[in-house]
């Protein structure tokens, strides 16, 4: 089922708007999370609706951590369903590229596409046991090359142009995806840091402002992925990913993607 929202998540929009009738608007606050309407808030997300903060957190937690997990080598074909080409079902679409490459090209030779981690394995040590190292939540398929430049690095923007990927950009300790992923990461680095809390054997992922994070179970930056969640939306093959991740697959929801003012509602 795919979602439909009704209303708006972009403050901006209501600042413009006022301004064009001559209303000086008050301070803006977190956007309340009942701002979009998705056809799961009556059921999915019910015990979320309304809240804020370390509420909203709380709960989401809750709701999302319900999880059928699978195998790292599970995660090939899965990436084949979830990454597909909705112009051509032969292949998938890579992750920080947007290039078109056929499914059976998977592996880690030159040429090949390969299971990227966005939140990167070594923030948190958590490998590729079943659990966060194999959350299709956060892995997307990847040119082999564009994600070794990738490596474990932060997200932030600026640095050098990275080759085989247009309008991404790394530098010694932190990548920039290419604008039409900028919200994707964001969203997917947001939801590793709501599923897991440190209450099912596995670290506390959190977002944070550092960009030489290393191994400790935290990625940032936090305010760059803010901006990059409100200035690259939800697209249409991110929420049929949603789909087909819940459907298919592990049966939770990336929530950020169904609502994503509650980003700012959380942080």
């Amino acid at each position: 089922m795919s979602v439909v929202r009704t209303g708006s998540w972009k403050v901006w929009a209501t600042a413009v708007a006022a301004t064009l009738v001559g209303v000086t608007l008050p301070t803006v606050t977190a956007t309340p999370a009942s701002a979009t309407t998705t056809a799961y808030d009556t059921t999915y997300y019910k015990n979320a609706i309304g809240k804020t903060g370390t509420s909203l957190k709380s709960s989401l937690h809750t709701i999302i951590s319900s999880q059928s997990k699978i195998s790292y080598d599970a995660v090939w074909n899965a990436l084949k369903t979830t990454d597909q080409d909705p112009n051509n079902a032969n292949n998938v679409i890579l992750l920080y590229s947007g290039v078109s490459r056929s499914k059976s090209l998977n592996g880690g030779s030159v040429g090949d596409w390969n299971r990227e981690h966005t939140w990167a394995q070594s923030h948190g040590n958590f490998g590729t046991s079943a659990g966060p190292g194999t959350d299709l939540h956060h892995l997307r398929a990847c040119d082999v090359q564009v994600n070794s430049t990738r490596g474990n690095k932060d997200w932030d923007n600026g640095g050098s142009a990275v080759s085989g990927a247009p309008g991404s950009y790394t530098d010694g300790d932190s990548f920039e995806p290419r604008d039409a992923d900028k919200g994707d990461v964001a969203r997917m680095i947001l939801y590793m840091a709501v599923r897991y809390e440190g209450d099912d054997g596995w670290p506390d992922l959190e977002p944070n402002e550092s960009s030489t994070n290393g191994s400790v179970p935290f990625h940032g930056r936090l305010s760059v992925l803010k901006q990059w969640n409100e200035q690259d939306p939800p697209s249409a093959f991110e929420e049929r990913r949603n789909d087909v991740v819940y459907n298919t697959y592990q049966h939770n929801r990336n929530p950020f993607i169904d609502h994503p003012e509650w980003v700012e509602a959380i942080w």
